[in-house]
């Protein structure tokens, strides 16, 4: 039979297998510490004999220290060093030293030494001491400076000094060059890392300094530049040399963009055609360049980025040449011409079409820049208007906009500009299918079309109901496609046109009430039913109180034309299906609302009506059954209507203002009781009784009276009855509480009066014997206070 031992016994036998098992991993784990230990020591000289150590003795100490730099990295930075040294010292040699020697033997000195340095890395490669070959390799380059400049201190002191610079740095570049080329041909040596790369860094100055030597202008010295960028780009697609390949990049790009850059500046800076001819010529010049590495760019990102580069010099030289042969506002278009003729001029790989569609849209993006404060003091600026309500009528359109903005100069030409690339968006949607692109290039021809029609009157000076009708019939051709880009396109430009016809009372009233009526229409067709809907019920606002105004109202009395809006709004959300329909209306009816309190709030008594409207419309709202807690709000806002009512009416009676809202939270806790007989009747009928009972406690302590406090006194007993009655802790704590409160506050002047007449003696005894009785009699009270707060929790 099996023996199945008990959990106690079980439990023994898992501890003495785990004890073991971490024994044993205890072993294991000092075996192979001491294993690595072993190996580290034999790595770093010849092996020992070592006695195996026994299991369980403790394992031999691991070194603590590990280098933190190899071999090669020490040697490199050593020869670094020595290097930098050296070279300073010939510097000091040379500039400050022996100077008893005169320049002419310092020279002789440091030709020797450099002739001696330069022919050191030849035994070194021979010996494959690479690293250090290169080291006195760059110490001879430095000598070669060195030297050069120690030559036209000797033999040419009067000599030009940019002329002899550009003689130096040309020859430098020859020599150094060469002289990495003749040690990379020596029989079983490879070649050398610096020579090479430093002579193209030096040969950047020659052309320049030659073209500053011969007394050249700008555009001479950019034209050397650029033939030094082209010079550069050659060697970078050329070079087999992997050292030199990179260097050449950069110089490339670093000397083509200041050529680039100069020539911009002088297009930009041409005041006549001749000088924007000239540089129009040094920017094809950087533009053939550009496209000659773009056929034989090994990448298709570099491909791209040069045919890019070029593209934008072409737009910049043949657009500046435009520039300066037109009017200044038309500078713009010109641009835009030039790079929008780039998609269609080109014909070619796949990479040259990419880059010259690139440049094209930068072109386009910075005439869209350029235009974007015009446009934005057309859309911003007629908001000054609402601080000039019908003060008259401005004389054109950019007046009305611009009242209180600055116009930009030669924004005539922004629509054209706007409409010109919106074509170009268009038309590229209309050639792309079934792809992500096509609804944003839509979206934003449909935006740039917009941006222009809003500018065109103002930048046109219209005259100013000229523009009211170009926003008008904008406003009416966004609203006619159910697209969310168009709607809300239509409510940028209804805002704009409701502020700027706040110019002239007739104005404010023809298009108020065309963008109330428009705005419905839109929404009962189904045009972006939540927008349009909450737009409409805006404007019919602000009509109303244009309305009113016009008529000569008063603000209290304009609000009650106000709360038609709200009403409307109460009505049009009970008959939508839509959820989002229904909240958008239902917000705005409220905001309406508020604009309506807002206005009467300086005259009480309509303050009063006016809430009591606005009670009614939410008690209204509060029928449908998805709206029940409006009931919540309509109770609210009849209790502020009576408030108001009664503060109209000058009455100061708190229990009036009390009273009211002490009523609706009893129905309200009434009825919550009914529905969840388990509610807490603090949670049901503390707040309404607290209402009313504290503050009348709090005056009835002020009050000379005896009304108040028999009135209260009578209330508290009744609600202390019915809580004792019903076992309810509200009605009997409240009640109790505050009947005790109020019997003290009668009883305080006869107590007053009795402490009066007892002797002095008579106090401590009473209270001695108080202490007394309540010691005798502790237990019982105890347990008389346990039943009274058994009772209590039993209670609801």
């Amino acid at each position: 039979m099996t023996h199945i031992p008990s959990p106690a016994d079980e439990l023994r036998l898992l501890d003495a297998e785990l004890w073991q098992l971490d024994a044993r991993r205890a072993q294991l784990l000092t075996r192979r510490a001491w294993l690595v230990a072993a190996l580290q020591r034999s790595s770093a000289g010849p092996a020992q004999p070592t006695a195996p150590v026994p299991p369980g003795s403790p394992a031999p100490p691991v070194p603590a220290f590990r280098p933190e730099a190899t071999a090669p990295g020490v040697q490199n930075a050593l020869l670094l060093l020595g290097g930098v040294l050296l070279t300073v010292a010939a510097m000091v040699f040379t500039l400050v030293s022996w100077g008893h020697l005169g320049i002419v033997g310092r020279s002789a000195v440091l030709g020797a030494v450099t002739l001696a340095v330069l022919c050191a890395p030849v035994p070194l490669l021979r010996r494959r001491l690479r690293s250090t070959a290169e080291a006195v390799a760059g110490l001879g380059l430095a000598l070669t400076s060195l030297d050069a400049y120690a030559l036209y201190e000797a033999a040419f002191p009067a000599a030009d000094g940019t002329t002899y610079a550009a003689v130096a740095f040309t020859a430098l570049a020859a020599l150094w060059a060469l002289y990495g080329t003749a040690l990379a041909a020596l029989p079983g040596s490879a070649a050398l890392r610096l020579p090479r790369p430093a002579a193209l860094t030096v040969a950047q100055f020659a052309l320049p300094l030659w073209a500053v030597a011969a007394d050249g202008g700008p555009h001479t010295i950019t034209v050397a530049v650029l033939l030094t960028a082209a010079f550069d780009a050659a060697v970078a697609l050329r070079a087999a040399e992997r050292t030199v390949r990179p260097v050449a990049v950069v110089c490339a790009a670093g000397t083509g963009g200041w050529g680039v850059l100069t020539a911009g500046l002088l297009s930009v800076d041409a005041a006549g055609p001749g000088a924007a001819a000239r540089a129009a010529a040094l920017l094809a010049l950087a533009a053939a360049i550009a496209l000659g590495v773009t056929r034989s760019a090994p990448g298709a990102g570099l491909a791209t980025g040069t045919a890019t580069a070029g593209a934008l010099c072409a737009v910049v030289g043949l657009g500046g040449v435009l520039r300066v042969s037109l009017p200044g506002e038309w500078a713009a278009p010109a641009y835009l011409v030039c790079g929008i003729a780039l998609l269609a001029a080109v014909r070619g790989p796949q990479a040259l079409r990419r880059g010259f569609a690139l440049a094209s849209g930068v072109v386009q993006a910075g005439a869209v820049l350029w235009s974007a404060p015009a446009v934005a003091v057309a859309l911003l600026g007629p908001t000054a208007w609402l601080g000039r309500v019908w003060s008259g009528v401005p004389a054109d359109a950019r007046a009305a906009v611009a009242t209180d903005a600055f116009w930009p100069p030669h924004a005539v030409t922004v629509p054209l500009v706007l409409l010109a690339v919106a074509a170009v968006a268009a038309v590229t949607a209309s050639a792309v299918r079934g792809d992500a692109w096509r609804p944003r290039a839509l979206t934003g021809a449909l935006t740039l079309t917009w941006a222009a029609v809003l500018v065109t009157p103002a930048a046109l000076q219209l005259p100013y109901a000229v523009g009211l009708s170009v926003q008008s019939l904008l406003t009416l051709a966004l609203l006619a496609p159910a697209s969310r880009t168009a709607t809300a396109l239509a409510l940028g430009s209804s805002l704009g046109l409701a502020l700027l016809s706040l110019a002239a009372e007739p104005a404010t009233l023809t298009v108020l009430g065309a963008l109330t009526a428009v705005c419905a229409a839109a929404a009962w067709r189904g045009r972006s039913t939540p927008v349009s809907a909450a737009a409409a019920l805006g404007y019919a606002t602000a009509l109303a109180c244009a309305a009113g105004a016009a008529a000569g109202w008063r603000p209290e009395h304009v609000a009650l034309l106000v709360l038609l809006v709200p009403a409307a709004a109460a009505l049009v959300a009970a008959r939508t299906g839509d959820t989002a329909t229904t909240l958008a209306v239902e917000a705005t009816g409220g905001v309406a609302g508020l604009v309506a309190i807002g206005l009467a709030v300086l005259d009480l008594p309509v303050l009063a009506l006016v809430l009591s409207l606005c009670a009614v419309i939410a008690a209204g709202t509060a029928v449908r059954p998805d709206r029940r807690f409006a009931a919540h709000a309509a109770a609210v806002l009849f209790l502020l209507a009576s408030w108001v009512r009664l503060a109209a009416w000058r009455v100061d009676m708190p229990e009036a203002y009390t009273l009211p809202a002490t009523l609706l939270a009893l129905v309200v806790g009434v009825q919550r009781r009914r529905k969840d007989p388990h509610t807490s009747s603090w949670t049901a009928y503390g707040p309404g009784l607290a209402a009313t009972l504290v503050p009348s406690l709090a005056v009835t302590w002020y009050d000379p009276a005896w009304t108040r406090p028999l009135l209260l006194g009578a209330t508290a007993l009744a609600l202390t009855l019915l809580g004792a009655r019903h076992r309810l802790q509200a009605p009997l704590v409240l009640g109790g509480s505050v009947l005790t409160l109020d019997a003290l506050h009668q009883l305080a002047p006869y107590i007053a009066q009795v402490g009066d007449a007892l002797p002095r003696w008579a106090p401590p005894a009473l209270a001695g014997l108080l202490l007394l009785v309540l010691g005798a009699t502790y237990e019982q009270r105890l347990r008389d206070v346990r039943r009274v707060r058994e009772v209590l929790d039993r209670m609801r």
